[in-house]
């Protein structure tokens, strides 16, 4: 504040000891004035006051007793220097009065009120501080003061430079700063002494003090043996002030290991474990050991008698006082002063006056004249009067701008959170400059010689701490929070203080949200991702500080170039709103913005293996552990199935595994370090291995999406490794975390998975899977301190067999569902545990149809005759066991759909064992076994299963029409393969048909021609082949049977209806000209048959022209036959130049000749008998239109009989020649040729 002779007698006591603890106020006690504010209007001017009583430690307030007029000041009262509840801590401190401020009394009200800093609070200080800074522009003694900056909150503290120099004088500490400060400041530097008139000022107002509260108003002279004690107290007191600076900063070894002094902190799968370092983490060397023993350790409290959130119009402030307040009677609250009636009342001590009272919220002040110790008289004054004393002008407005210039200059200049500030003016000097103190220290040898290093870190980190704590609203802060982290890590040692720095590398890594997709950051705050400071330093330079230390004073040297910033004039304070477009400007903290899931994930594995690395740092018994080079790359070999013992091995690794499981609910523990259960390290590497495997697991999951399935397994294997580690060391398994373990197994098994469907890229995935970067290998290193992490080395490795990767990745599948019936996971996780079965019943289902594919293959190279082999009946069991597990999979979530797959495969199993039935035995004597019909049941009856699952189409109609196709096919197939080998040796004929007939008529129930779909054509083929070969099998009953006429007729007529049905189906087909042409010549045959057993010509002639009629309806399969021949005639031409585009094969040519001749011989035959049978009833009857019938069929007999007399003639010119016939033979078509 000045000299005591510029400032009067500026302040009451405010010494400060340390308190036992805090306290809150209790409800109702009076000692504080109303907490509510006051708006003072002085001078015309409105000054906007508000102060609220955070913290009191104050006894209840009481009258001041009044002197008695004469009363000698200079004799000391009985109770004088003895303390005293009613001063407060001003009653143990020396002759009443410290001016002097703790070098970190702002960090302990910081610490205590942890909420205020970083957001709501403009400035922590002591009143005294602030009391100076405000008086700048009227005062010319010098101003020394450390700011640093958390959040939007600053932080001051004197800095004593005269007490520092002194250290550094006996200790050779701080020789930088008095160097620099000898260089540019003030080159002939020595210790000002106090003067006698100081001390004497000192000493009566103690003693004014005593008498006040002593209440008899008489000097009671104390024994002349105390008399000297006056003087050598003021030398006590020069000793005191030199002990209240710390020195540099100096930590004790590394944390103890003893688990009683480090088992802060609650369960370790609690995300507020590490937020609950907001009290151990200072313990790590509990806070009192921060410093040295002993004096240094009371810098870090909050000494202050009222800790006060004062407003004072639009800034915020949090201050310490230590003014006596007294009160009672008609004066409910007053601040006591002593004045020499002989010095008026100037400017600086009427300011220090009117704010003390505003910020303890004070309305009057009484004032005790005396004349050389000898009382004279007592004056109250209201506090909104002091501004107007005589003498003592001022405006408050001025005040009041001076403070907005102030703030609004250091918070434009200091911008950087745990760096340390020193704003400095020099007395007399009207220039105030701000300097970077820890720039200038990190140039020296030793960068930690900063004392203020370690408070700063442990205040950034507490912030960050309560910030996180807010769990509802702390992602807006995500930004903030981070700043001051890395700021907090910055600032340490790791060597001195591996806890904190473990501590504050994990909330870095919790501050990214692994499991929420990014959101990304508005263009208005972008952030440097490299950048140390989060805050924006593009802010608009002030206009008075551009030149950034050129001035022309000769005061001042001209290469001062280390200031921040410079005020040129404290008379520039006083200009209104000289700073405000700065001090509107508040600091920027953008979250950075990761582009994509794998660098965030790779920003949260970097924090979190340092965290890793500080945390085994401290574990002392490295000596112990197995030699590990952290450089060298742990290799990620693969075996092949001959060194794995396949998925028979897979078995007992299983059990191993499962075991392993159940010892975790026991709560087994071991770790290779010796790390003791309960410490912070174990704690903290809990928590950071649990990190790394969640972030491993979103690196695995998104190489997944990508297709890179090699990288996937790689970081499914460190996922997995982390986490066999963190069940190593955990000593009581959480349901959240065997969670977490069954959604990795889940991942590999999906990943395993593609790498058996995607085999043909399986360098690729190698060469990715053996891929490791640094940071991998390190946190792997960490990892094998503690563990083998072996215990899932069965999911992970990259093997060269199909069948080993499929069982493997079942496996994962089994152990994850395994791992849900823990802890009731299943009922708590439904969704996850759905996901888990569909995935099992998936896998199976491909392990089976895997199975059934190699038992087809074997079956296709075994020689025909050649029975079935044990190796084909242990694939069918393998498959049918795996469709078995994955139908009740399906089948236990409910999951009708895939349930009919598997049904549908099992069906399809049944048929391949049907077939492999089929190829025993002599081809010539083959029959339909009674095993073949085993398995078609067996396969029919699977369909029928599938069908009913699904219970009707609108449920999955592709699935329900892939089903009944199966379906229909079989029931084909098993009717075809008894048709053309039938069992006579077993069954009678007539069984035997009537089995083909139900068998065909089921396939064609099943068979759906209706619905338009891509499989309409094949459904129609088929139907029209059922047909065709129903008609085939009555036509050939109707020739083989004799007698029963019934029978005969019943054949008869349905052999014609099938036969006109196939034909339909054919027709509606563009692409089976031949079917279409040979049912047709069946037809024909079938009616010779019929002319056979007529007798009469009337009936044979009726006859006759019915299978005219049919050959000239093949007029459109010999149409569809010369398009495709044409077609054919003209693509050699073009495909030089163009590719055929269609693959599919086209006409086979021997069936076309085959068919052509037949059709030649039977129109031959028909025409032949048609002229005959006309020939002979011409002479009985006359008819005109049989005669115009003969004369048509002899032409085109004779034109029949020269074509096929060629034989040189081309395919497509016979089938010409056909076509014109048969558009002759058409009734009313004459002769047109087409």
């Amino acid at each position: 504040m000045g000299d005591s002779k510029e400032a009067g007698a500026e302040a009451p006591p405010a010494g400060a000891t340390a308190r036992g603890g805090l306290s809150l106020l209790p409800q109702g006690e009076s000692e504080e004035p109303s907490a509510q504010g006051s708006a003072l209007f002085l001078g015309g001017n409105e000054v906007k006051s508000r102060a609220v009583v955070k913290y009191s430690s104050a006894p209840a307030r009481t009258a001041f007793a009044r002197l008695e007029e004469k009363t000698d000041l200079k004799l000391p009262p009985a109770n004088w220097l003895r303390e005293s509840a009613k001063l407060g801590p001003a009653g143990t401190t020396i002759l009443g009065n410290s001016k002097k401020s703790k070098p970190f009394s702002s960090f302990g009200m910081a610490y205590d009120f942890i909420d205020s800093v970083g957001n709501d609070v403009d400035v922590v200080s002591d009143s005294e501080n602030i009391k100076k800074l405000l008086k700048i522009p009227y005062s010319k003694s010098h101003v020394s003061m450390a700011v640093h900056r958390v959040g939007r909150t600053l932080l001051l503290d004197e800095l004593d430079i005269q007490e520092l120099f002194m250290r550094s004088s006996q200790t050779g500490d701080w020789t930088w700063l008095k160097e620099f400060y000898q260089r540019l400041i003030d080159q002939k530097w020595q210790r000002k002494k106090k003067s006698k008139e100081h001390w004497y000022q000192k000493a009566i107002l103690s003693k004014f003090l005593y008498y006040s509260i002593n209440g008899d108003g008489a000097a009671q002279p104390v024994p002349s043996a105390t008399e000297p004690q006056e003087p050598s107290s003021s030398d006590q007191t020069g000793d005191v002030d030199q002990a209240s600076w710390p020195a540099p900063f100096e930590m004790p070894s590394p944390v103890s290991e003893d688990p009683s002094a480090s088992s802060q902190g609650s369960d370790p799968l609690e995300p507020s474990y590490i937020v609950g370092h907001v009290a151990s983490a200072p313990k790590e060397q509990n806070l009192t050991t921060l410093f040295s023993d002993g004096e240094n350790s009371q810098g870090l409290k909050n000494d202050f008698v009222r800790n006060i959130l004062w407003t004072f119009e639009d800034i915020h402030m949090l201050v310490g006082s230590n003014m006596p307040i007294f009160g009672g009677g008609r004066y409910p609250a007053v601040s006591l002063r002593l004045r020499d009636n002989n010095k008026p009342i100037n400017v600086l001590t009427g300011i220090d006056y009117w704010l003390d009272n505003l910020i303890c919220n004070v309305p009057e002040l009484v004032m005790c004249f005396h004349v050389n110790g000898i009382v004279q008289k007592y004056e109250m004054i209201k506090t909104e009067e002091i501004p107007n004393l005589e003498n003592s002008n001022f405006s408050t407005k001025v005040i009041k701008d001076i403070a907005q210039n102030i703030l609004s200059f250091l918070k434009s200049n200091c911008t950087k959170e745990g760096h340390t500030y020193w704003l400095f003016k020099a007395s007399g000097s009207d220039i105030v400059k701000l300097y970077d103190l820890t720039t200038l220290c990190e140039e020296t040898e030793d960068k930690y010689q900063n004392p203020f290093t370690m408070p700063v870190a442990i205040l950034l980190y507490k912030v960050a701490c309560n910030m996180m704590m807010k769990k509802n609203q702390n992602k807006k802060y995500y930004g903030t929070i981070r700043t001051l982290l890395l700021n907090c890590v910055k600032l340490l040692d790791k060597s001195r203080h591996p806890q904190i720095i473990a501590s504050a590398n994990y909330m870095l890594s919790e501050l990214f949200q692994l499991d929420e997709p990014k959101k990304e950051e508005s263009p208005e705050s972008p952030l440097n991702e490299n950048s140390d400071e989060s805050y924006s330093e593009e802010e608009e330079e002030m206009p008075d500080s551009d030149e950034n230390g050129s001035y022309s004073t000769s005061s001042d040297p001209p290469d001062d170039n280390k200031a921040v910033a410079i005020i040129k004039s404290v008379g520039e304070l006083s200009v209104p709103e000289k700073y405000k477009s700065i001090h509107q400007i508040r600091p920027s903290c953008a979250f950075p913005v990761c582009h994509d899931t794998e660098e965030r994930c790779r920003l949260v594995l970097s924090y979190v293996l340092e965290g890793l690395k500080s945390v085994d740092s401290s574990i002392k018994k490295e000596s112990d552990l197995p030699a590990a080079d952290p450089n060298t790359p742990i290799p990620l070999k693969y075996e092949d199935e001959s060194t794995r013992g396949g998925p028979e091995g897979l078995e007992k690794q299983m059990a191993l595994f499962l075991d392993k499981m159940g010892s975790l609910q026991k709560g087994n523990y071991s770790s290779q370090s010796g790390m003791i259960p309960g410490s912070w390290q174990h704690k903290m590497k809990l928590q950071l291995i649990l990190k790394s495997s969640k972030a491993y697991y979103v690196l695995s999951d998104a190489a997944m999406s990508l297709q890179k399935y090699g990288r996937a397994l790689r970081y499914i294997k460190l996922a997995l490794q982390s986490h066999d580690t963190y069940c190593c060391l955990c000593t009581n398994m959480l349901s959240e975390v065997l969670l977490f373990l069954s959604q990795y197994l889940t991942l590999c098994g999906d990943i395993q998975l593609m790498l058996a469907q995607n085999a043909n890229n399986r360098a690729a995935y190698l060469e990715e899977f053996n891929y490791q970067t640094k940071e991998d290998q390190e946190i792997l290193h960490s990892l094998h301190r503690e563990s083998s992490c072996q215990g899932f080395a069965w999911a992970t490795d990259l093997s060269t067999d199909l069948e080993s990767q499929l069982s493997v990745s079942c496996k994962c599948y089994e152990a994850a569902h395994e791992i849900l019936q823990f802890s009731n996971l299943k009922s708590q996780n439904p969704e996850h545990y759905v996901q888990v079965l569909k995935r099992m019943g998936n896998v199976r289902n491909e392990i089976g149809v895997f199975y059934m594919n190699q038992a087809a293959a074997l079956q296709s190279e075994r020689v025909v005759s050649k029975s079935v082999s044990t190796a084909e009946q242990q694939l069918w069991k393998k498959s049918f066991s795996c469709f078995e597990k994955g139908i009740h999979n399906f089948e236990s979530i409910d999951d009708a759909t895939n349930a009919a797959l598997l049904l549908c495969n099992t069906g399809r199993l049944m048929r391949i064992c049907a077939q492999a039935h089929c190829g025993a035995g002599d081809e010539f004597k083959r029959e339909f076994s009674p095993e073949e019909g085993l398995y078609y049941n067996k396969a029919v009856d699977y369909y029928l299963k599938a069908l009913r699952s699904l219970g009707t189409r609108d449920i999955h109609p592709t699935v329900w029409d892939s089903v009944n196709w199966e379906l229909s096919t079989t029931y084909f197939t098993m009717a075809t393969l008894q048709q053309d080998y039938a069992p006579l040796s077993r069954k009678a004929q007539e069984q035997i048909e009537k089995e083909v007939s139900e068998a065909m008529m089921k396939s064609l129930k099943h068979c759906d021609v209706d619905s338009v779909s891509a499989r309409q054509p094949l459904c129609q083929y088929r139907a029209a082949t059922i047909h065709h070969r129903l008609a085939s099998m009555y036509h050939s009953c109707l020739r083989n049977q004799v007698g029963d006429e019934h029978l005969r007729k019943q054949h008869r007529v349905l052999a014609d209806l099938h036969y006109s049905k196939a034909v339909k189906f054919f027709q509606l087909l563009k692409d089976t000209p031949c079917e279409l042409l040979r049912v047709q010549l069946e037809r024909v045959a079938f009616a010779e048959f019929q002319m056979t057993s007529q007798n009469s010509n009337v009936g044979k002639l009726k006859t006759l022209s019915g299978a005219l009629d049919i050959m000239v309806r093949t007029k459109h399969a010999f149409q569809l036959i010369r398009k495709e021949l044409v077609e054919e005639l003209a693509q050699p031409k073009s495909e030089e130049t163009t590719p055929v585009a269609d693959s599919s094969p086209g006409l086979n040519r021997e069936e076309v000749l085959k068919l052509l001749s037949i059709f030649e011989s039977r129109l031959s035959f028909l025409l032949l008998q048609s002229i005959k049978l006309l020939s002979s009833t011409k002479k009985k009857t006359g008819n005109i239109e049989e005669d115009v019938a003969l004369t048509t069929n002899k032409q085109i007999y004779s034109q029949l009989l020269r074509a096929t007399a060629n034989r040189n003639t081309a395919l497509w010119e016979r089938v010409d020649v056909l076509i014109r016939l048969l558009d002759q033979l058409a009734p009313g078509r004459g002769s047109t040729v087409p």
